[in-house]
C-alpha cells in the first residue's frame, strides 16, 4: 500500500472559489483504479493550510493518477489560485492493524 501526507497553503480569498475545483478533482480521483482514499481536509486553526491524505493500492495505481486529464487541469487551477508551500510525501507501508 501506499500512503501519500501532505499539505499546501491557499490564499484564504480564494478558498471559495477553490472548493469546487477541489471538489471535482476529488470525486474524479476516488473514481480511479488503485484508489482507496483521497481527501483534502482544511485544518481547523489555520485556515489557509489544507491537508491532503490518500492511500493508494500500489505505486503503478499512484503514478496512473498523475498522468490523469484531471491532474494536469487542477495542476493548471491551483497555480492560478496561488496555490503554495505544496509538501507532499509518499510512503510505502503495509496493511497495518488498527490501534
Amino acid at each position: 500500500m501506499i500512503i501519500v501526507m501532505g499539505s499546501f497553503r491557499l490564499p484564504i480569498e480564494n478558498f471559495d472559489s477553490a472548493l469546487p475545483m477541489m471538489e471535482k478533482v476529488i470525486a474524479a480521483t476516488r473514481a480511479e483504479d488503485g484508489c482507496l482514499l483521497y481527501a483534502y481536509s482544511r485544518d481547523t486553526i489555520d485556515p489557509g493550510l489544507v491537508r491532503v491524505s490518500e492511500q493508494w493500492r500500489d505505486r503503478a495505481a499512484l503514478d496512473a493518477h498523475f498522468r490523469t486529464q484531471h491532474m494536469k487541469v487542477w495542476a493548471e487551477e491551483r497555480a492560478a489560485l496561488g496555490l503554495t508551500e505544496r509538501d507532499i510525501r509518499v510512503f510505502e507501508a503495509d496493511e497495518g492493524v488498527a490501534v
